[in-house]
């Protein structure tokens, strides 16, 4: 099976901030190119940390209402400091969290799942910055055609992987959702297929529905 990886899916064109960037620019940067975000690179382009719409609006949340009404937020000694900054390296947030080209989809879903980030800067082995992947792009792969997965399960899954204790399973893809029919000899092979399927780019669902003619692991006839 081919996963589909970083660099296939990434933006190479990225926009970025120097990391002495003043903040009025750093703003400007953001509304002339339509992104909420922007990497800050140091100055042989390595990722730094990554300045967001909401590092931003930390600098007028930080400021006293004119009219009184809504007292000042109480900010930790970090966020102050960031509320205060006038460069795009004191604005950031950091470290930059990373990914690399050669990742998968699941990797990289993985990292940004568990560092609550919506993208990720992606660098090459002396970590400069080679792209930048996003949440929409990794969504990208549920955009794949049923018959592309289809041909992708019935060639590379039974076929390929599994071979012939695999011929008589049938496979039908509709938006995505898998449903696997027909018959295996031993009940073990089941739960292999069904995984080996839902590791395929696309696939939304799995239900199964595969006889068998035999418990793998007592030999007895049963299931059919």
């Amino acid at each position: 099976m081919h996963h589909r990886t970083v660099e296939e899916l990434m933006t190479r064109d990225v926009v970025r901030a120097r990391r002495d960037m003043p903040f009025k620019e750093v703003v400007k940067l953001l509304a002339d190119n339509g992104v909420t975000a922007v990497p800050v690179v140091d100055e042989l382009d390595r990722p730094m940390g990554v300045v967001s719409e909401a590092d931003l609006l930390r600098k007028s949340s930080a400021q006293a209402d004119p009219s009184g009404l809504t007292p000042v937020p109480h900010l930790e000694a970090w966020e102050r400091a960031k509320a205060e900054g006038t460069r795009a390296e004191e604005l950031m947030s950091a470290p930059a969290v990373c990914a690399r080209p050669e990742w998968t989809v699941v990797e990289a879903a993985r990292l940004m799942a568990v560092q609550n980030v919506k993208r990720l800067p992606v660098v090459d082995e002396t970590d400069r910055m080679q792209g930048i992947v996003s949440r929409g792009d990794l969504l990208r792969i549920f955009l794949r055609r049923d018959d592309a997965i289809l041909d992708e399960i019935t060639g590379d899954v039974l076929r390929g992987t599994l071979g012939p204790v695999a011929s008589d399973v049938t496979v039908e893809v509709r938006e995505g959702r898998v449903s696997l029919g027909g018959s295996v000899e031993v009940r073990t092979l089941i739960p292999v297929i069904e995984r080996l399927c839902r590791s395929v780019d696309g696939v939304v669902s799995v239900a199964e529905h595969i006889a068998y003619r035999a418990d793998g692991s007592r030999g007895s006839a049963t299931g059919m």
